[in-house]
């Protein structure tokens, strides 16, 4: 018995990188997915895949920035697949800068999705986790305890991201919802593999060199996988990860130095 049979989980940012491997991973341990990012030709991509497999998933495409979005995704999973019992909060990206360089803009954009998606989606969904004893995780980041100055929106975004789950936690309690975070730190996605190469460019060394100097410069072991991030997410809503509640759970190899 796959330990997530019979459930229905939302993730966010699912077209790629860690929500894909996310949605990828949980389809594998049982669940039935709705997969939701703004790119409707990698979700399509991601879905295929899923149901290549075996698995059973539905995507939509849409902007979570926008009030309305939220609604639609829990809709579509509850039209679909009867409840919800999942929810990673995983889409939100913000952009890296000096803090006098930053614009208005560029801080409510990174607000915009991260948070206030976070926030509406799982308001939307809070109803059906209630009903069968759900499961909420948000995916913050590392910079939510250690932000750095080129960091400034997103390691304000992820703190924000990282209190939320505090207070949400709480009302779980009440409600019967498990409620975790967890703060990956780098990660090997596109994004990272973007600045990778800007450091090979910069140094005049090869790719591999350019990760070397990366894992010197943040003082970090390793860059993550997101498998790993994935796997992590499933034994937290499995059977076996139940108790972990209100938790912020670092996975970013020592870039959080404080206690």
């Amino acid at each position: 018995m796959k330990p997530l049979a019979g459930k229905t989980a939302i993730v966010t940012g699912a077209s790629r990188g860690i929500g894909r491997a996310i949605a990828l991973q949980l389809s594998r341990d049982g669940a039935r997915v709705v997969l939701t990012a703004r790119d409707q030709a990698l979700l399509g991509t991601a879905v295929a895949e899923i149901r290549e497999a075996g698995g059973a998933a539905v995507c939509l495409a849409a902007d979570l920035r926008e009030p309305e979005a939220a609604k639609a995704v829990a809709q579509m999973a509850v039209e679909t697949f009867g409840g919800i019992d999942i929810l990673v909060n995983n889409a939100g990206a913000t952009k890296r800068g000096e803090f006098e360089e930053l614009s208005d803009e560029d801080w409510q954009d990174g607000f915009a999705l991260k948070f206030f998606g976070a926030v509406r989606l799982t308001r939307a969904a809070w109803p059906e986790l209630r009903k069968g004893g759900g499961a909420v995780v948000h995916i913050a980041g590392s910079g939510g305890r250690t932000p750095g100055a080129q960091f400034a929106v997103g390691g304000s975004v992820n703190a924000a991201m990282l209190s939320f789950t505090k207070s949400l936690a709480e009302t779980g309690l009440r409600d019967g919802i498990q409620v975790n975070c967890i703060n990956p730190g780098p990660v090997r996605t596109a994004r990272l593999e973007t600045r990778l190469a800007r450091i090979a460019a910069e140094n005049s060394v090869t790719r591999e060199r350019a990760l070397e100097l990366f894992l010197a410069q943040e003082k970090i072991m390793r860059v993550a996988e997101p498998e790993e991030i994935a796997a992590l997410v499933s034994f937290i809503v499995g059977p076996n990860g139940r108790s972990l509640h209100g938790s912020l759970i670092d996975v970013d190899g020592g870039t959080t130095k404080t206690i």
